[in-house]
């Protein structure tokens, strides 16, 4: 399951092993009050995504506040960019 799949991602790129899949709430903010990542863990997981995915993320044309707001916003984007 592909949401699976980035729950291991942001462990795994952010280096957060303490974490299990099952302590990220697939509809819980990845920033702030949620997972509490910040900006340069923003770059990091960019970086795993075009790494694992070969999605390129670009600030200019893509609104990134709404594609990694959550683990499930992000895994949407994720999916509908393979097909």
């Amino acid at each position: 399951m592909l949401i699976d799949e980035v729950k291991q991602l942001i462990i795994t790129s952010l280096n957060l092993p303490d974490l299990k899949l099952s302590d990220i709430d697939e509809n819980a903010p990845l920033f702030n009050d949620g997972l509490g990542l910040d900006s340069v863990d923003a770059l990091e997981l960019s970086l795993a995504i075009k790494k694992e995915y070969n999605i390129e993320l670009d600030a200019k044309t893509m609104d990134l506040k709404s594609i990694f707001y959550s683990v499930k916003s992000l895994s949407e984007f994720i999916a509908e960019q393979r097909k």
